[in-house]
């Protein structure tokens, strides 16, 4: 099949509009699942899903979903192992997560990674039910129809057992792809690189990383006291050294832990990421492109739809919010494209030098 496209323009994006998901809808939906018989699998669970969003990618934003997950005391879920990597928070309750044999323990406000292909499994040990919100890139895989995922019982998935584990290579061992060819044929830095080092990549180990809120809390103070007129926004990024300069908290995402002080006011801002705000206390609203959209603690809002104009506003006290964006895959792409302020360039993050806040007017010698 062929389809002319000669001379066609480049067809006007599609843009989902922001939602708010208020903090009732989400506690109604905590209450059903914790009322619900237990599944065989242990997994209570409600998908959030957009209302643009179609099958097989159902998300609340384009390639990434946002599911509510339940566990009620004394209950396990059984093993799973999937090439989608995930950010988590506790909501409310405790639990332990399991991840590659390794155990952590989350409470509440706790946010911690799965890293693609780690088998994992969580336990509820504690006295209430266990609320997580987990975000993946499930929907993105979905639509180019790769999403592996096992589910089992135990620790070994079926499709190893029996299978043999491949020795790491010793230190003096000659890799298979150091005698395929590796060489530059232009000046301006063409290469040329033989089989082996498509099928033989350098490890960089992406581990489970766990980021307490009881020591995240302790540093938020810092970027709330930054004086008035600071321009760029107070967070932290929860940094896994695996995504390198993609600045992630996967792969796939950062995760950053916001606090603005009362009556803070953004300059709008965009950029090509999608990006979604889990309101952990505090109020105010979001301005997407022409629209006030108001928020409260315990709300969640797809608070910017790749490439809309936005700025958020805090009310009359202190606010925090989990904020998730696909930026770390963007860059891989390079396809990030980020605009700080309305009149300054639009840059390439990544490819091109990025921006600079005024933070330097603030910090003293």
């Amino acid at each position: 099949m062929f389809k002319d496209v000669s001379g066609v323009q480049p067809r006007e994006q599609n843009l989902w509009p922001s939602v708010v998901v208020p903090k009732e809808q989400i506690d109604l939906q905590i209450e059903r699942l914790i009322d619900v018989p237990m599944p065989e699998n242990g997994r209570r669970a409600t998908r959030i899903v957009h209302p643009c969003a179609t099958a097989p990618g159902y998300g609340f934003a384009p390639g990434i979903d946002v599911t509510i997950n339940v566990l009620k005391p004394g209950e396990r879920t059984f093993s799973l192992r999937k090439n989608s990597n995930m950010v988590e928070i506790c909501l409310s309750g405790t639990g332990v997560t399991t991840c590659n044999g390794v155990q952590t323990r989350a409470s509440k406000w706790d946010v911690w990674n799965v890293p693609s292909m780690n088998v994992h499994s969580y336990f509820n040990d504690g006295k209430e039910p266990w609320v997580r919100l987990s975000y993946s890139n499930a929907p993105l895989l979905e639509n180019l129809e790769i999403h592996y995922v096992e589910e089992f019982e135990g620790g070994i998935p079926p499709s190893d057992i029996g299978k043999v584990k491949k020795d790491e290579p010793a230190e003096a061992k000659v890799r298979a792809r150091d005698l395929a060819l590796r060489e530059q044929i232009t000046p301006e830095g063409a290469w040329l690189l033989g089989y082996e080092w498509l099928i033989d990549i350098d490890v960089i180990e992406s581990k489970a990383l766990h980021w307490p809120w009881a020591k995240v809390a302790e540093k938020l103070p810092s970027v709330e006291d930054i004086a008035k007129g600071y321009n760029g926004r107070r967070l932290f990024v929860l940094y896994n050294p695996a995504t390198e300069r993609r600045i992630g908290t996967t792969h796939s995402f950062f995760a950053t832990i916001s606090s603005s002080p009362p009556n803070n006011h953004h300059i709008p801002h965009r950029h090509s990421s999608a990006a979604m705000n889990y309101y952990l206390r505090g109020h105010g609203y979001s301005k997407v492109g022409t629209e006030r959209m108001e928020w409260k603690a315990g709300d969640l809002i797809l608070s910017a739809p790749g490439w809309a104009m936005h700025s958020h506003h805090s009310g009359d006290e202190t606010t925090s919010a989990l904020t998730i964006q696909d930026h770390p895959l963007q860059i891989a792409m390079e396809s990030l494209i980020w605009q700080e302020r309305i009149n300054e360039p639009i840059l390439n993050l990544g490819s091109q030098s990025g921006f600079e806040s005024n933070r330097a007017q603030f910090v003293t010698a």
